[in-house]
């Protein structure tokens, strides 16, 4: 069984996702915020998945951005629609800076760097792999 990670944004959302044995984490897809339910239902009817891991959006306080009510509504929905789907959340602090940080560091262009959508979907497969690091200890 998979695990499924979002990097929920007001626009769209990065995706992430397991192997079946849960080991490591890729970036999968980008997605529109209102798409997103339409994605997963698609994604769900294909693959079996025991959890989704959704980024808690703290700022450097501490507090939690105004985002959060965003994810509560959408999770929320989710599960009403999936309960038997676990919803857990991640801390994704930094999460965009160590994406574009991996970018650098993998060789990405300038150009491809400006890509939103390919800085989501890292920082959603980054907070995966945070979350079965965590989950290890």
């Amino acid at each position: 069984m998979k695990i499924l990670a979002i990097d929920y944004g007001t626009k769209r959302c990065g995706i992430a996702e397991t192997d079946d044995m849960q080991w490591i984490a890729s970036p999968l897809t980008t997605v529109a915020t209102e798409k997103l339910m339409d994605f997963l239902s698609e994604y769900l009817r294909q693959n079996r998945v025991e959890a989704v891991v959704i980024g808690k959006p703290y700022r450097e306080d501490g507090s939690l951005n105004e985002l959060e009510k965003k994810i509560c509504r959408f999770i929320e929905t989710f599960k009403k629609n999936y309960p038997s789907v676990r919803i857990d959340r991640e801390d994704e602090r930094y999460t965009s800076k160590m994406a574009f940080d991996a970018m650098i560091t993998g060789g990405v262009k300038k150009k491809r760097r400006r890509d939103k959508a390919l800085v989501d979907k890292i920082s959603a497969a980054i907070i995966l792999q945070s979350y079965l690091e965590n989950r290890k200890k």
